[in-house]
């Protein structure tokens, strides 16, 4: 069974969780099952950023005893999601010759048109993270899926590289590391969560995926099943609760209750005549020294949708980045803790001229009924990339660019660690 574990580590800034699958023999061939899933909260991440590896090893090592006991078997080896707001992401074109006499293309020229594309230059600091192809012309004949097996003298390929911040990705693979799991690859966190999310037929189309974290939104585009762009904002859940707190001048804790319980992103759809709430039973339970007891429902909603119209007007300026605003027929999917805010389908429609939705798990054999909930997508999509990864990814072939920084961090690492 040991070798048949994949894990998804989604290291956030409040949550750390990992869901476990297992790959089971059935009569149609392999299949994915979730046989785990579980959340603690972090300490030493802030906004995507691990801050003190001390603190993150603990939460992972945390997370990882609570799994293994759910589970019943050791977990040596993760599929890791990287949200760094600092990511970058460009194009680049490789041409290459094709290689055979007789013109036909072979798996060895794709991978050379990509090694060209990946020969761009990566500012100081930053490594390429992922290489992943766009679109492929033949000659004079463009926007082919896969060229392998047609006859020509000329490859190009023009792909998205996704570039990490290399002191970031060193410090959270650190933290990893110490816990004595290996890593199998780090991935880029909506990446991962379209994996268990998006269907053919909407990358197809032209769909985002949106994942509202506590203190991060990412972003990926798809259009004709490709990857056609990312980002990450440094803005989040966390945000809404922090304004909630300075507009009901009430603690933190509190305003994070009044947001999941009576929040909604709509203030035109509260009711006049049912307006005010009673939040007494929740200051007992929080046990804040406070003498708030009846709010406004209404205020309350006018300050969250100020900063979820923000956190939109943000998202769409990555959509005109690309032109794409108000231009993608599947609309946009939200995942992540944030999507639960009761009313944020609704305004996201209202804001981006989009269809929009709650994601869900497509195609999975999930039992585990957490697992669905919109903040454990991520990990869910990155047992789904794992359980992927020796062939090939719906978007075409993924060149796994961070094989040398993971290396030499293990390097390290191997020397301190104990036998």
């Amino acid at each position: 069974m040991k070798d048949n574990i994949i894990a998804g580590l989604d290291i956030g800034s409040t949550s750390i969780r990992l869901v476990v699958g297992q790959r089971v023999s059935n009569i149609d061939g392999e299949e994915l099952q979730i046989v785990g899933a579980v959340s603690v909260p972090t300490a030493g991440v802030s906004r995507g950023i691990v801050n003190s590896i001390e603190e993150t090893t603990s939460s992972i090592s945390a997370c990882l005893e609570k799994a293994e006991r759910l589970v019943g078997v050791p977990i040596t080896r993760v599929w890791v999601a990287i949200n760094d707001p600092h990511i970058k992401c460009e194009r680049s074109k490789g041409v290459v010759a094709v290689g055979r006499s007789d013109g036909e293309i072979t798996d060895n020229d794709v991978n050379r048109a990509i090694e060209a594309a990946r020969a761009l230059a990566v500012p100081v600091n930053y490594e390429i993270l992922h290489v992943i192809p766009i679109k492929f012309s033949v000659d004079n004949q463009g926007d082919i899926k896969d060229p392998i097996g047609m006859n020509g003298i000329r490859l190009e390929v023009e792909t998205l590289i996704v570039q990490g911040l290399s002191t970031q990705i060193k410090n959270l693979t650190r933290a990893i590391y110490r816990t004595g799991l290996e890593i199998e690859d780090l991935v880029l966190s909506p990446l991962a969560a379209a994996e268990a999310v998006l269907s053919s037929k909407q990358k197809e189309l032209g769909v985002a995926l949106v994942n509202l974290g506590s203190s991060t939104t990412s972003l990926a585009v798809y259009e004709e099943r490709n990857l056609i762009h990312t980002a990450i904002l440094p803005i989040g859940a966390e945000h809404i609760t922090a304004d909630i707190a300075i507009g009901l001048r009430c603690p933190i804790n509190l305003a994070e209750r009044i947001k999941k319980e009576y929040g909604h992103a709509l203030p035109e759809n509260m009711d006049k005549h049912n307006d005010e709430i009673d939040v007494s039973e929740l200051v007992k339970e929080e046990e804040v020294n406070d003498d708030i007891s009846i709010i406004s429902r209404k205020y309350v909603s006018e300050i969250i949708n100020a900063r979820v119209e923000e956190i939109f007007d943000k998202v769409d300026s990555e959509f005109i980045k690309i032109d794409r605003s108000g231009m993608l027929p599947a609309g946009v999917i939200f995942v992540g803790g944030g999507a639960s805010l009761e009313g944020l389908v609704e305004s996201a429609k209202k804001k981006l001229r989009l269809p929009a939705a709650i994601g869900q798990a497509k195609n999975i054999n999930v039992v585990i009924d957490k697992v669905k909930s919109p903040e454990f997508l991520t990990a869910l999509g990155l047992v789904v990339y794992g359980s992927h990864a020796d062939g090939e990814m719906e978007g075409g072939k993924l060149s796994k660019g961070l094989g040398g920084i993971i290396e030499k961090t293990k390097g390290f690492f191997s020397k301190i660690m104990p036998k």
